[in-house]
């Protein structure tokens, strides 16, 4: 009689358990490759909307401060001929300048002087004397008056000859604000009387004084749309933008009728710039082009893919539950499937590690072969002054060509200071991994000699006085905030900084204290962002690049920088750091002991 074996109840039930545990793993696993391609993507296309989002703002500061030149190189010519500027100088000196040429987007150029009710009789018999037909309009009732005395060119702007721009407020609230703080002041939105397409315009304002008395202002008319058409043009850019003023719309390229306009941009942004005493706010939205050059078909190709995939490792397992030998052999090839997608992910995660690295290696390359052009540009600079000093002594030397070479000096040292904080940003790692013995006290020795300060004024504190640390990089790191304490201290008490260090566990936690001006707290992430500064006019200029070095610094060794700061009280900067007593520090406390 032969013998039957029947298998056991609960083998069955434990193949099936198998197969949904293997299916949902490698079912997770595609769809975290899946996110995972997705989140990277993302990340790329945002990186490209921040990127030409960033180069749109920048090309509007940049064309303002450009115009902001012309302004104060046309004070310049006010105050070279004692104060005050006859028609025809201004006419030359506008035809010199050659606005339409160099500063395309202008109206134009004039001259605005400030008169009361007791100089103004004395001021239209000068200006009739020359120009009979000359009058000042419209009539308003404030005290004083800001007529327009000369604009050029003319032809294209008479009808703004004699406007009084104190008889509107928009107007006339920019031009005392220029006055009274010696600024360059832009008004809020207007219609210029010249353009006759009635569209959103301002006024662009430059004080200039006479015996130190404020005498009136270089001013430019601008029509925003012209303003704009002269940036970038938009068939080469990927985004729109509209700009508002306090609410009001003063210029947008969001319109229906544009046939890259995307009703549903991928990524959009607000950004307010504050230009000289007004905020716009910047409204950039990304337009159909992006969308064609920025999609996520990779993403969806690797879900379709880890679908067709499990749909088919289901279907082995479904083959598998027939034959026990067959299962093996499925099974096999599902851990084969696991093993090969498993080390793709290991090997994307090596290839951003690498491309990161590379990266960082070029911003160093970047930065440090930018260096000789430079020192080239800076060079020829100083001998054209050489061989220029005859015609600076002769006395109808043009004293715009020597300030125009020190504009260049000025903005060479300025790219060196970029370079050099590119370069610095991109060491912080080539030094992170090594150790090294720091004297804390010595270290700071060394900075109040190289600062210029008094031993009273750099003090440290706590029960740390030498460690065994990344040396290069913590000295970077109290460099970077030592030296912008000296650098944005403002002279309202005597300066006083204070580090101070104490051991907890593995770490050091410092804090370095100013007495300065201090910070408002609004802006306390935006310090740590490359390029990111928040100097005023009368500060000293600053890369935007030592506290990104700091936080890169601090971050790379696992710990963490925080600032305490209100504006009028100094600041206080924490982090902490890696690191262990130095052996004679360790001997000495003993001692104490």
């Amino acid at each position: 009689m032969t013998q039957m074996h029947e298998i056991p109840a609960n083998a069955e039930s434990r193949i099936k358990a198998i197969h949904v545990i293997v299916v949902t793993l490698s079912l997770c696993l595609t769809l975290f490759a899946w996110q995972f391609s997705r989140q990277q993507i993302e990340t790329r296309v945002s990186l490209r909307f921040e990127a030409a989002r960033d180069r749109a703002l920048a090309l509007i500061v940049d064309r303002m401060e450009k115009y902001e030149d012309a302004l104060w190189a046309g004070v310049a010519a006010i105050e070279s001929h004692g104060g005050d500027i006859s028609y025809e100088d201004w006419h030359a000196f506008a035809q010199t300048l050659d606005i339409h040429e160099k500063y395309p987007g202008i109206n134009g150029i004039g001259v605005i002087h400030f008169q009361t009710a007791q100089t103004l009789d004395a001021y239209l018999a000068e200006q009739r004397g020359s120009r009979p037909e000359f009058r000042i309009f419209p009539e308003h009732e404030q005290s004083f008056y800001m007529p327009i005395t000369y604009i050029e060119p003319e032809s294209s702007n008479a009808a703004a000859i004699g406007l009084d721009v104190a008889h509107e407020t928009n107007r006339r609230t920019a031009a005392l604000a220029s006055r009274d703080t010696g600024t360059s002041q832009i008004t809020g939105p207007i219609t210029l009387v010249q353009d006759e397409s009635s569209t959103p315009g301002f006024l662009f304002y430059a004080p200039f004084e006479n015996n130190g008395v404020p005498a009136g202002a270089v001013y430019a008319p601008f029509v925003v749309h012209k303003l704009m058409q002269g940036l970038l043009a938009t068939e080469l850019r990927n985004v729109r933008f509209s700009i508002h003023d306090d609410g009001s719309l003063i210029y947008d390229e969001h319109a229906a009728i544009d046939e890259l306009h995307d009703a549903d941009p991928m990524h959009s942004d607000l950004v307010a710039i504050n230009l000289y005493g007004r905020t716009w706010t910047v409204d950039i939205r990304s337009n159909l082009a992006f969308r064609g050059q920025n999609t996520y078909s990779q993403s969806t190709y690797i879900l379709i893919a880890g679908l067709v995939i499990e749909a088919l490792i289901i279907a082995l397992l479904f083959l598998m539950a027939r034959a026990n030998k067959r299962a093996i052999s499925y099974a096999d090839e599902v851990t084969v499937s696991l093993k090969a997608k498993t080390a793709r992910l290991n090997t994307m995660n090596k290839e951003l590690s690498v491309k990161n690295e590379a990266l960082e290696e070029f911003a160093y390359i970047a930065s440090h072969d930018l260096k000789t052009p430079i020192r080239g540009i800076n060079g020829l600079t100083e001998m054209i002054e050489e061989d220029l000093e005859e015609y600076f002594a002769s006395a109808d030397a043009n004293p715009e060509v020597r300030q125009n070479l020190h504009l260049i000096q000025s903005r060479v040292v300025r790219m060196n200071q970029l370079t050099q904080g590119i370069m610095e940003y991109a060491k912080v790692d080539v030094h992170a991994g090594e150790t090294g013995h720091l004297d804390l006290k010595g270290a700071l020795v060394d900075l109040i000699l190289d600062l210029g300060l008094r031993e009273d004024q750099l003090v440290l504190n706590g029960d740390v006085e030498a460690v065994d640390i990344d040396t290069v990089n913590l000295r970077r790191v109290l460099e970077n905030l030592i030296g912008n304490a000296v650098k944005y201290y403002d002279g309202t008490d005597p300066l006083q900084i204070v580090v101070s260090a104490k051991l907890e566990g593995d770490r050091c936690c410092f804090s370095v204290s100013d007495n300065g001006p201090g910070i408002d707290p609004k802006f306390h992430d935006r310090i740590f962002k490359v390029f990111q500064t928040l100097r005023l006019a009368h500060m000293p200029e600053s890369t935007g690049i030592g506290l990104a070095i700091v936080k890169k610094a601090v971050e790379r060794h696992g710990g963490k920088i925080t600032v305490q700061s209100e504006l009028g009280s100094g600041a206080t900067f924490h982090f902490d750091w890696p690191c262990t007593l130095s052996q004679s520090t360790s001997l000495l406390s003993q001692r104490a002991a």
